[in-house]
């Protein structure tokens, strides 16, 4: 075995997620076995084939590709705003008091009524759609940032005070440093939530993408297409968060391993 084949199965949690997943599918083939109807539970393995050929047709490219977009434009945009208002609560009393009263509303708006909204008064396009996906995740960034924010160390910014650091090398240098754990924790966390409300926002008033799939199978009653539409976006999502958030996340946490 190669170098980089041992590195990859000595990391921490490679083997046993593997032993999960085979175990997950396992009680998968079971239940569609006890249930006995492939209209109903079909199998992995009939699953599987149904996304084989959807790749082969070219159809999941193209409206995985559309669902991935809207995921990344509303990460985005959920991150910046929910960062700086994290930020500005987490480190203003007086902001916090002004706004914490708002911040619990949005938190319990449904999301399903900010989708509706969104797409009554900005219309059935591209901009509703990210926008009610990045309103709907904004709330919980900020909660998450802010209470960042107030276990930012006062020690290292006395010393920022001392050395008279502007407030942008203040911001580089001694607080994003600091957020950088609750960030990543927030982008991981964060974009498993926002794929599945692209898919509901795609379900209910766009002409591509894995939730307008869905609604076409939902209404033939297709359940190997839905669970194969499902699976794939699955697929791409664990890829992200293996290969990018969770090594973020590991060099983002490694100051306070050295610190200790």
């Amino acid at each position: 075995m190669s170098k980089r084949g041992r590195s990859l199965w000595s990391r921490p949690g490679v083997a046993p997620g593997l032993v999960s997943v085979v175990l997950m599918l396992a009680a998968w083939w079971i239940a569609a076995e006890l249930v006995g109807n492939p209209r109903r539970l079909p199998s992995p393995a009939a699953v599987w084939v149904k996304l084989a050929s959807i790749a082969a047709s070219g159809e999941l490219w193209f409206h995985a590709g559309a669902t991935l977009l809207r995921v990344l434009a509303s990460f985005v945009i959920a991150m910046m705003v929910g960062l700086i208002a994290g930020l500005w609560m987490g480190r203003s009393r007086h902001a916090d008091h002004w706004l914490n009263a708002a911040l619990v509303i949005a938190l319990n708006v449904p999301a399903l009524v900010v989708i509706v909204l969104a797409y009554i008064w900005i219309g059935l396009n591209e901009v509703a759609a990210v926008t009610a996906v990045a309103l709907n995740k904004i709330p919980l960034v900020t909660v998450m940032m802010r209470e960042g924010a107030r276990a930012l160390r006062p020690d290292l910014d006395e010393m920022a005070r001392a050395f008279r650091m502007s407030p942008v090398a203040r911001l580089r240098h001694v607080v994003l440093p600091q957020l950088a754990p609750h960030i990543a924790a927030t982008a991981r966390s964060g974009i498993a939530l926002i794929w599945k409300i692209v898919l509901v926002v795609e379900f209910l008033g766009r002409s591509n993408g894995v939730g307008f799939k869905i609604h076409l199978l939902f209404s033939n009653f297709d359940v190997a297409g839905v669970m194969a539409w499902a699976l794939a976006f699955v697929i791409v999502m664990l890829a992200i968060d293996m290969l990018i958030l969770r090594p973020w996340e590991a060099g983002a946490n490694r100051w306070r391993h050295d610190e200790t």
